[in-house]
């Protein structure tokens, strides 16, 4: 079984709905996180979890939306995960190329994102664009404040650098659609050297369809075309990545683990 650990469900209609989830359980992929991005969505979000066995969730602030209301309290957001299907924070992050916040805004928002991580024990999922050096430099000053938590570079297409810096913070990465462009041959390498105990694979539909699919609507069911590029990327089956990304997704996600 695949889990596509990152998609944006609530971009399809109640109408589409029925279709996305049976292509993708046809596909061979079990289980899905649809992620957070505003707090306004986030009954959305819990109410699509909860009406389907496959689906779960995380809350948060998305960083194109972090300037667009005070900044929320690692308190409020750790309180919105009491909930059985909630499973992480996020997405949180820095996102410098498109700035649709100000970066202040970004940065405070990301601390307190990281803080309800740590308080809830849950994983925090990390959006970083062309913000590498604030991502790892915001990290590493939490954790060396004394806040314990577990994070996810979701939708992996940065540097060496921060890839190197999250591996020694023990964080985890998870491989879109992107792994299969052809001028993505960095983000393979990186792939390729990532502990193998800290790979996950998602879609971030509906963006970033994989290759066949490049340029169409992106769905859960296509992270199987991800994962059997991951798998080739790392000289292995692809029955053998899925079970290794799901053990992983169980560990990182550990509330999934006991419900």
């Amino acid at each position: 079984m695949l889990i596509d650990s990152h998609c944006h469900l609530d971009y399809f209609t109640d109408d589409e709905l029925p279709g996305v989830l049976a292509r993708a359980a046809a596909a061979g992929v079990g289980e899905m996180v649809t992620i957070g991005t505003r707090l306004v969505q986030s009954e959305q979000i819990k109410t699509t979890a909860l009406a389907h066995e496959q689906i779960w969730c995380t809350v948060g602030v998305h960083p194109h939306s972090a300037g667009e209301e005070p900044v929320v309290g690692a308190e409020r957001l750790a309180a919105m995960t009491d909930h059985p299907k909630v499973i992480g924070i996020g997405e949180s992050g820095l996102d410098y190329f498109y700035d649709k916040s100000p970066r202040d805004d970004q940065q405070a928002s990301f601390r307190a994102h990281i803080r309800a991580a740590a308080l809830t024990g849950l994983p925090l999922a990390i959006h970083a664009r062309d913000a590498d050096d604030d991502i790892a430099w915001i990290l590493e000053e939490e954790r060396a404040a004394g806040q314990d938590f577990r994070f996810l570079l979701h939708c992996f297409s940065s540097t060496r650098r921060l890839a190197d810096a999250a591996i020694a913070m023990d964080g985890y990465f998870s491989f879109s659609g992107i792994l299969t462009f052809p001028k993505s041959q960095e983000i393979r390498d990186i792939a390729r050297d990532v502990p193998i105990d800290r790979l996950l694979v998602e879609t971030d539909a509906p963006y970033l369809a994989p290759v066949p699919f490049r340029g169409k609507r992106n769905e859960p069911a296509f992270v199987a075309h991800t994962a059997r590029v991951l798998a080739a990327v790392r000289g292995i089956e692809v029955e053998a990545l899925a079970e290794l990304t799901t053990r992983n997704f169980r560990r990182l996600f550990s509330k999934t683990a006991i419900i």
